[in-house]
């Protein structure tokens, strides 16, 4: 499985260490959220509210840099949209993951 890294934000930043930590902060802040309520909407069924959760989350998968999983999420998402749950394990895989790689920063 690829690794989350700080790529995106290294080079968005253009070197400013300040900037790179404020967004590492609100990733780390706004992640357990996000994943806290995917979680809740995928258990009671909506999958409405869990493709727009993955919406989400996605993006930072995106800031991650992990372009691999950054494609399983879109199709995840499109999947719950048609109310289909596959890629589900995929996914909370790539979140696991993404959790893992937070608690180290």
């Amino acid at each position: 499985m690829e690794q989350p890294n700080l790529s995106y934000i290294e080079n968005m930043s253009g070197g400013d260490k300040v900037f790179e930590q404020k967004l590492i902060d609100i990733i780390k802040i706004e992640f357990p959220e996000e994943k806290k309520v995917y979680y809740n909407n995928l258990a009671a069924k909506k999958h409405k509210e869990t493709a727009e959760n993955v919406h989400k989350l996605k993006h930072k998968i995106s800031i991650l840099g992990l372009e691999k999983s950054y494609t399983v999420a879109v199709a995840y998402e499109e999947n719950l949209i048609e109310g289909k749950t596959e890629l589900k394990n995929e996914f909370e895989a790539i979140l696991q993951n993404i959790t893992k790689y937070l608690d180290q920063l």
